[in-house]
C-alpha cells in the first residue's frame, strides 16, 4: 500500500511540474527549472508519502532527506539563474552605445555566481547538521576555531583575495564585460569576468586568462570605458618632394567614401623632417576598436598605392654623391712637406725622433 501511495504521490508531482513548465515555455522562456523541477517534485512527494506512514527506516528517511536538500539547492539556483537570464535580456548589449548595458551584465553575472556559492555552502551545511555526530564534533572545532581560522586565511589568502579583488572589478566599472583591452602587449575583448579570473578574447582567438586581482595592481588598457570611439595613427616615412596637400585631400576622399570612417578626425601633418626624409602622420576615427584596425590599414595601404602611382618620386630615397677620382699626383715643395707628419723638416725630424724609441744596436 505504502508503495502505491508514493508512486501516485510521485506521478502527481511531476504531472505538476509538466504542466508549469508548459505554461513556462509558452511565454518563450528556456525552461531551465525543468529538469531539477522534477527531481525535487518526485522527491517531496516521495518523503510526504513516508511521514504519513509510520514506517522504521531510518536510514531510507535520512538518505531521502540528503536528496531533497541537494534537490532544493539545484532548483533555488536553477530560479535564480533563470531571473537573471529574464532581467539581462531586457538590456540589450548589441547596440551602439552599450556602455551602461554591460557595467549592468558584468556585476548581475558576479552577483549571481557569488549567490550561487553561498547556496552551495549552505546546502552543504545543511547536510552536515542532519547527521549527529556532526554536531559533537562542532563543539571539538570551536574550541580551536581561532588557530583553524588563522591557518585557513593563511591558506586561502590568494583565493580570497581573487574574489574580493572580482567584486570591486563588478562595481568599479574598470572591468565589463566587451570591454576593449589591451593587457601584457596583447588586444583583446573581455570574454568572462568569474569571481576569481577574467578571460580575454585575443584577437587571434586565443584566451588569456587572468586573476581578478591583476586588475587592481596592473597598469592597462581600458579602450571602451567611457565610450566605443577611438582615434587611430598611420606613419610614413617619404621623401621631402612628398606633396603634402594633395596628400591629404586624396586621404580625405578616401575615408569619405569609405563605411569604416565615422566622420570625426581625419588629419594628415608632417611631425618630423630629418636627414633624408619626412615623417607624415595621419590620423583617423572610427566607431570601435575593429572598425579602427581595418581602418588604419586601409588608410596605410591607400596612401602607399597613391604615392607610387601618382608621386614616384615621393618615394624614400637613399641619395650618395659620387666624386670623380682623380688622378694622384706626387707632392712636391710645400705640398709634399705639409702631407707628413713626422721627416721633411727639422720640427718633424726632432718629433721622429722621440717617438721612434730606442734603436738596437
Amino acid at each position: 500500500m505504502l508503495f502505491v501511495v508514493m508512486g501516485c504521490s510521485v506521478a502527481f508531482a511531476l504531472l505538476v511540474v509538466e504542466v508549469v513548465h508548459r505554461l513556462v515555455r509558452r511565454f518563450g522562456h528556456s525552461g531551465r527549472m525543468y529538469r531539477p523541477g522534477q527531481v525535487f517534485g518526485a522527491l517531496l512527494a516521495a518523503q510526504i508519502s513516508l511521514s504519513a506512514y509510520p514506517v522504521d527506516a531510518p536510514v531510507t528517511l535520512h538518505v531521502l532527506g540528503i536528496a531533497l536538500i541537494l534537490a532544493g539547492a539545484w532548483l533555488l539556483a536553477s530560479l535564480i539563474s533563470t531571473l537573471v537570464d529574464l532581467s539581462l535580456s531586457r538590456i540589450r548589449t548589441d547596440v551602439t552605445d552599450n556602455r551602461h548595458a554591460r557595467r549592468v551584465h558584468t556585476q548581475v553575472v558576479l552577483v549571481r555566481r557569488l549567490v550561487l556559492v553561498v547556496i552551495g555552502v549552505l546546502a552543504v551545511g545543511a547536510i552536515l547538521m542532519t547527521f549527529p555526530g556532526a554536531r559533537a564534533v562542532g563543539s571539538t572545532v570551536l574550541a580551536s576555531a581561532a588557530v583553524v581560522g588563522a591557518v585557513a586565511a593563511f591558506s586561502a589568502q590568494s583565493l580570497l583575495g581573487n574574489l574580493i579583488s572580482g567584486l570591486q572589478i563588478a562595481f568599479s566599472d574598470a572591468v565589463r564585460l566587451d570591454d576593449v583591452v589591451v593587457v601584457e602587449g596583447e588586444w583583446g575583448r573581455v570574454e568572462d569576468v568569474t569571481l576569481t579570473y577574467v578571460v580575454l578574447h585575443l584577437w587571434d582567438d586565443r584566451r588569456l586568462v587572468l586573476p581578478t586581482s591583476y586588475f587592481l595592481k596592473t597598469p592597462f588598457e581600458n579602450w571602451t570605458r567611457t565610450q566605443s570611439a577611438l582615434l587611430g595613427t598611420v606613419e610614413l616615412d617619404l621623401d621631402w618632394t612628398v606633396p603634402v596637400e594633395a596628400m591629404r585631400q586624396e586621404m580625405r576622399s578616401m575615408l569619405e567614401a569609405s563605411d569604416l570612417w565615422d566622420g570625426r578626425v581625419s588629419v594628415l601633418q608632417v611631425t618630423q623632417a630629418t636627414q633624408g626624409f619626412v615623417r607624415l602622420r595621419a590620423l583617423v576615427s572610427a566607431a570601435d576598436a575593429g572598425k579602427l584596425w581595418d581602418l588604419r590599414c586601409l588608410t596605410r595601404e591607400h596612401l602607399v598605392d597613391w604615392v607610387q602611382r601618382q608621386h614616384d618620386g615621393a618615394l624614400p630615397h637613399i641619395r650618395t654623391r659620387a666624386l670623380t677620382q682623380k688622378t694622384k699626383q706626387q707632392p712636391t715643395g710645400d705640398q709634399h712637406t705639409d702631407a707628413r707628419v713626422f721627416g721633411e723638416s727639422l720640427d718633424g725630424a726632432l718629433r721622429e725622433q722621440a717617438f721612434a724609441g730606442p734603436k738596437g744596436s
